[in-house]
This record gives C-alpha cells, sequence and structure tokens, in this order.
C-alpha cells in the first residue's frame, strides 16, 4: 500500500491554463514591414544613409526658383498626400510604431511608387523636426517645388505653335485654390499659373492635392512683381484680362479671350489689387443671375477658361 502511494504521489496535480497566449503565439503578426524599415537590415541602413544625404544636399535653383522643403505630419495626412502623388522624398518612421492599417498602407504606397526614402526614427527626433506637432509616427518630406518663370510659360505656348493661355492670381493665399487653379489650366489645355512671391500660396502639399496629379504636367511660375510681369506679357502682344465684379465687360462677349491671353484672379475678398486693375487692358465680370455677390477664385478660373477654351476651338 505504501509503494502504491508512492506511485500516487509521483503524478502531476491540476495544471494552470495559458489563458489563451499559446493559441495568440500561433496567429499571424500581419505581413512583414518592407526591409528598408526593418531595423539591422542591410536596406535599412542604406535608405537611412541616402535619405540622411538627401536632406543635407543643398538643391539646385532653377530660374524660377525653388520654395522650401515642407513637413506632412499625421497618419491620414501622409497617407492621403502619397495616395494624390504628392512629390516625396523621404518617409520617416518612428521606431517601435503601432502597426495599424494606414501605417502600413503609407509603407505599401512608397513603396509601389519607388524613390522614396524609408528611414526609421525615434520619436524625440520627429518631435524636433516637425515643432512638437503630433505627427503620430509618420512624416512625409515634400521636396522643394521648382517654380518656372513668368516668361517661360508664353515661350513654350509659342514654341508649340499656340497662342498662350495663362492664369495669374493675385492675392490668392489658400493653397487649395491654387491647385484648383492649376487642375482647371490643365482641363482646359493651358500654359500655365503665375503667382507673386510674396503674400500668396504657393506649389504646397494641399495645392499638390487640389491639383488632382495635374501639377505634374502644368508648370507653376513665380515672380518678385506680378504687376511688372503683366507688363512685360503686354509687350509681348498679349492680352491682360483681370476679373472683376464691376468689370465693364461680360465673360462671354469678350472677344480678346480668344487670342494670347492673361487671365487674372484676385482674391475672393478683396479681388484685384489696385496697380494690377489698372495694368488689365480688359475688366471682365461674371454674370451671378443667383445674387451671390462672388466666387471662390477656384471656380471663377474654370469659368473663364471654359470661355477660352470655346472661342479657341
Amino acid at each position: 500500500m505504501a509503494a502504491n502511494n508512492r506511485r500516487m504521489s509521483g503524478k502531476k496535480g491540476a495544471q494552470v491554463g495559458s489563458g489563451g497566449q499559446r493559441r495568440k503565439g500561433l496567429e499571424g503578426k500581419g505581413p512583414t514591414p518592407p526591409a528598408e524599415v526593418r531595423k539591422g537590415h542591410k536596406k535599412n541602413r542604406i535608405a537611412n544613409s541616402k535619405a540622411k544625404q538627401a536632406v543635407r544636399r543643398p538643391a539646385p535653383r532653377g530660374r524660377g526658383g525653388k520654395g522650401t522643403s515642407e513637413m506632412v505630419v499625421g497618419r491620414n495626412p501622409v497617407v492621403e498626400a502619397l495616395r494624390e502623388g504628392v512629390p516625396a522624398v523621404t518617409l520617416y518612421v518612428q521606431q517601435f510604431i503601432d502597426n495599424d492599417e494606414r501605417v502600413r498602407e503609407a509603407l505599401q504606397l512608397v513603396a509601389d511608387r519607388g524613390g522614396v526614402h524609408l528611414m526609421e526614427a525615434p520619436r524625440p527626433e520627429l518631435d524636433r523636426m516637425t515643432n512638437g506637432l503630433n505627427h503620430q509616427g509618420l512624416v512625409l518630406q515634400v521636396p522643394p517645388y521648382e517654380y518656372a518663370h513668368a516668361e517661360d510659360l508664353a515661350n513654350a505656348a509659342y514654341d508649340a505653335g499656340q497662342d498662350p493661355l495663362i492664369v495669374a492670381l493675385d492675392g490668392v493665399t489658400d493653397p487649395r485654390n491654387l491647385g484648383a487653379a492649376v487642375r482647371s489650366v490643365s482641363a482646359f489645355g493651358g500654359h500655365g499659373v503665375v503667382v507673386p512671391e510674396r503674400r500668396a500660396a504657393g506649389m504646397t502639399a494641399g495645392a499638390w492635392k487640389s491639383s488632382a496629379g495635374t501639377a505634374a504636367r502644368t508648370p507653376v511660375a513665380r515672380c518678385t512683381n506680378l504687376t511688372r510681369a503683366l507688363e512685360a506679357y503686354k509687350k509681348a502682344g498679349i492680352a491682360v484680362v483681370g476679373l472683376a465684379a464691376d468689370g465693364e465687360h461680360e465673360v462671354g462677349d469678350l472677344e480678346a479671350l480668344g487670342g494670347p491671353v492673361v487671365i487674372v484672379v484676385g482674391s475672393e475678398g478683396k479681388g484685384l489689387s489696385r496697380l494690377v486693375g489698372e495694368t488689365c487692358d480688359y475688366r471682365v465680370r461674371i454674370p451671378m443671375p443667383g445674387g451671390a455677390e462672388s466666387l471662390n477664385a477656384g471656380v471663377a478660373v474654370g469659368i473663364v477658361l471654359y470661355e477660352a477654351a470655346r472661342r479657341r476651338a
């Protein structure tokens, strides 16, 4: 009996359960991140080195100058920018980031596009780069936009055997309106958009998004003084047409829209500045039977460009 008890004492008692840990350990952890963002991988070290060199290297200046580098911050803004084809130099990804759906999509979009560096960085470094903004572990570096020169737009049209059709924005500060103008110019066969250097929207990531990709083929020129740029166009035989609520002509009656023309649109609130308005050969108005006092600058550009394209058809 004692021997029997000894045999029974060798048996294991009740076992504590694993709480599902073993089952969870067998579950997948999602797709493997690209080699470029896996810490310690050779491709990650190469990508980091190239990204650092790209940030340090000064960019050559074109005739129209370049804008400044821009950072798109946050998971949703970064994903939307990549979806819309906004140019990018580097995607910075926070170390040990929570790999959710937006992070995976951003990595996939960069991998599919090619030519964009992936760089892993600690959170304090991303905080420093973004001046403490809520980056959520994703920061996209947008390269400086290379602006054309104002005279390049007219020269390109003449080289193609066409009358120049150009839009100039006077005091338009919303990048979305600039992007919409670029999109309309592209849609109606125009040759580019001119903006002043100061107190005006530039080709930011927001403008790129609003252009729906057309900024890649429609040039934007930047000038130090819009009035002087318009006077140079006039000397070259190009009519300057300004949009104004109290314009002397209706847009549908102006025959000058059928020839070489620069269409000038002012800000939604103030309209054309005094000097720019005085420089215009014609001032036209858009009839609005509904009684609205003004139109969004991007919408106004589209209406006048349609009339110009109709006369040229």
